[in-house]
């Protein structure tokens, strides 16, 4: 790695501390309702919003009309995406006369972009109409996200309520989540990037007149829209989904090395800061912290891995950013759920390549999705003092909350069937009669695409493998499949322990609590979390980047 390179490194986790202390504070502060200045300004707006749509603010849910308001607004959110893409052809905003896309890839776009993965299956200035990507994609980037912390913050509350039957109103987190928080941090984002040359239009195109005809060609069109939006809630709502097919590697989303700097430095500000809205809302600012270090943690050696494994290989990496940068973003995204890419993984070396799909296979917890990250690390988190409870023979105690049969139930579930959605799938695909076709390369090479993707679709991360072909009816159906079990599947089990926690009693620490906000808990947390990740993938890994990094490749 060069000088410049581990500068860049670390002047980017500096960077991120730095932001995500102040944004957690006041993340905080918005979900407790103390935000005072920012409520003088967007308060208006949100009543106004609340009267549109006949939302009683100062009524909460339990936790299963709070999962039914989710599930039904997430519902109707995928079947608009899917229409709107079904009939983008006769609507306006598609200056280059986009046709409708087809059934099975506008099931798998909806799919993803409902759920927070945005893995795309289709060339983004090739396939989707201006309207499409700004009222279908754009809005679900923003309400997908903010789903996710709606849910991070019942089960707050759900550790710091007792003998409560409710959870909070999902409309107002949803809200909340949207309009205080992630609608000025992409606002500022974008503004940024369009000073740095991002497109910011709703013209179709640019004409290029080439300065060398290739034969009766001599100009060439470049595909042009509303680009600094679409990136700046893409990286912010770890959502991912680029306006064009390159993502982040093409110029006009990602032209500079700063711009390169302020997305990839977005991929984890809004995860990294609710470990400390976390800490502040449970009174516990220890708490914050402890987990911040332990997604750290989890993430500092496979950045390493890939930082090590990348140097000196510039195949598929744009040169204006070089291999550190790129290997730097790969982390990231994959840490952060986000899915964006601005190299092509797919030509990373075998251990290179690993190390971002084992970030995914984690389950997603370090850092994770905005609100699903630190919601799934608090699934490991009941599951890692179960653990110690049974080393010392009591009843485990979480947050002053005892955590029984029924809590340990839901947190598994939640755990393992993104583990066996991957598997399952990765299963599957290598008996699919379409897969040999879709596939760039055969043996070790070829099956990591295949596990990429299903890991990637499974944990709603959205990044991939650029082998694999994956607009097939085979892929999009069961890739949809994934995504949707890989989220509401989740989901549910962790709003079921959010309302189980907050009808208990918080139970005063004692000589045999174990504390969990030190060192001690971060290891054993640390240990659970790669201790499911290696009993779980290391055979699939071992058929894949590991047999390919040992000459397994033809």
């Amino acid at each position: 790695m060069s000088g410049a390179g581990l500068t860049q490194i670390v002047v980017y986790w500096l960077a991120l501390l730095l932001l995500a202390l102040p944004l957690g504070a006041y993340m905080a502060r918005v979900y407790e309702g103390r935000a005072t200045f920012a409520q003088r300004v967007l308060g208006p707006i949100e009543r106004a919003l609340y009267r549109m749509f006949g939302v009683r603010a100062g009524a909460e849910h339990g936790w299963r009309r709070y999962a039914v308001a989710l599930m039904l607004f997430n519902v109707l959110g995928l079947v608009l995406v899917f229409l709107l893409q079904r009939v983008q052809l006769w609507l306006p905003g598609n200056p280059n006369d986009l046709p409708n896309v087809p059934p099975q890839v506008a099931w798998n776009t909806a799919t993803s972009f409902a759920t927070n993965t945005n893995w795309q299956a289709y060339g983004g200035e090739t396939t989707m109409s201006h309207l499409t990507q700004a009222l279908a994609l754009g809005v679900q980037n923003f309400v997908s996200a903010a789903t996710g912390m709606a849910v991070l913050v019942a089960v707050v509350r759900g550790f710091t309520r007792r003998h409560a039957e409710h959870v909070g109103n999902f409309w107002v987190d949803l809200t909340r989540s949207t309009l205080y928080i992630l609608l000025p941090l992409s606002i500022l984002l974008a503004i940024l990037l369009v000073a740095r040359g991002v497109p910011m239009t709703t013209g179709g195109h640019a004409t290029a007149h080439l300065l060398q005809p290739a034969g009766h060609v001599d100009e060439q069109h470049l595909a042009l829209g509303p680009v600094a939006s679409q990136i700046a809630i893409k990286q912010l709502g770890t959502n991912g989904g680029g306006f064009y097919n390159a993502n982040s590697a093409h110029p006009f989303e990602n032209p500079t090395p700063l711009t390169n700097f302020f997305e990839c430095l977005a991929l984890l500000l809004i995860p990294a800061a609710l470990c400390f809205t976390f800490g502040a809302l449970v009174k516990n600012r220890r708490q914050g912290w402890g987990l911040f270090v332990a997604m750290f943690v989890l993430v500092l050696p496979f950045l390493i891995l890939a930082v090590h494994q990348e140097a000196g290989n510039m195949e598929g990496k744009e040169v204006r950013l070089g291999e550190s940068a790129s290997a730097l973003w790969a982390t990231a995204t994959t840490a952060a759920s986000n899915g964006s890419v601005n190299s092509m993984h797919d030509s990373y070396t075998p251990l290179g390549g690993l190390a971002p799909m084992v970030l995914m296979q984690l389950g997603e917890v370090a850092f994770g999705g905005v609100g699903s990250g630190l919601y799934g690390m608090l699934m490991f988190a009941i599951v890692a003092v179960f653990i110690s409870g049974l080393m010392v023979g009591r009843t485990p105690e979480l947050l002053g909350k005892k955590i029984e049969a029924f809590e340990m139930k839901m947190a598994t579930l939640a755990i393992l069937v993104p583990c066996l959605a991957t598997l399952a799938g990765t299963a599957l695909a290598c008996v699919a009669g379409e897969t040999p076709g879709a596939l760039a390369n055969p043996g070790p090479h070829g099956f990591s695409e295949v596990l990429y993707a299903f890991s990637s679709q499974a944990n709603n991360n959205g990044s991939a493998f650029a082998g694999l072909t994956a607009s097939g009816d085979f892929y999009t159906t069961a890739g949809g499949i994934c995504m949707w079990v890989a989220r509401y599947w989740i989901i549910i089990p962790v709003l079921a322990i959010a309302g189980s926690l907050a009808r208990k009693k918080t139970i005063p620490a004692s000589a045999g609590t174990l504390p969990t906000d030190g060192p001690l808990f971060v290891v054993l947390l640390v240990g659970t979390v790669l201790l499911v990740g290696a009993l779980t993938f290391v055979p699939a890994l071992a058929l894949g980047p590991i047999a390919e990094q040992l000459g397994g490749a033809p």
